[in-house]
């Protein structure tokens, strides 16, 4: 079985505030869903409050990220499915509870790593 990688940049979300509260509560159980079917890996969101810094081979620390490359941020699922269809069909219950599209990409997992 593959892993596939389901996210979102932050930008995407665009839903009121009123609608927040919803969404977290569906997003949370597409999760539940997924993890009681025995797919879920991981997931979360990048904490936006945090800046990033690029760290250098040899520890130089610099604030901020990669200065060519747009920001990382939003939210991410990794999920271990047997089929590109099945992702396909977990990005959109993602998407419905998230109230944005999702993109999906083959993760490389490296079981070395």
């Amino acid at each position: 079985m593959a892993k596939y990688l389901i996210s979102f940049p932050s930008a995407a979300m665009k839903v009121a505030n009123s609608e927040l509260d919803a969404v977290g509560r569906d997003a949370h159980a597409v999760m539940r869903e997924a993890k009681e079917a025995g797919i879920y890996v991981f997931g979360g969101g990048i904490d936006e409050t945090v800046p990033p810094v690029l760290v250098s081979a040899n520890g130089l620390v610099t604030e901020g990220g990669y200065p060519w490359a747009p920001p990382l941020n939003g939210g991410f699922t990794v999920l271990e499915l047997p089929s590109s269809k099945e992702a396909i069909a977990w990005a959109a219950r993602i998407a419905k509870a998230c109230r944005c599209d999702q993109e999906l990409r083959v993760f490389g997992f490296d079981p070395d790593s």
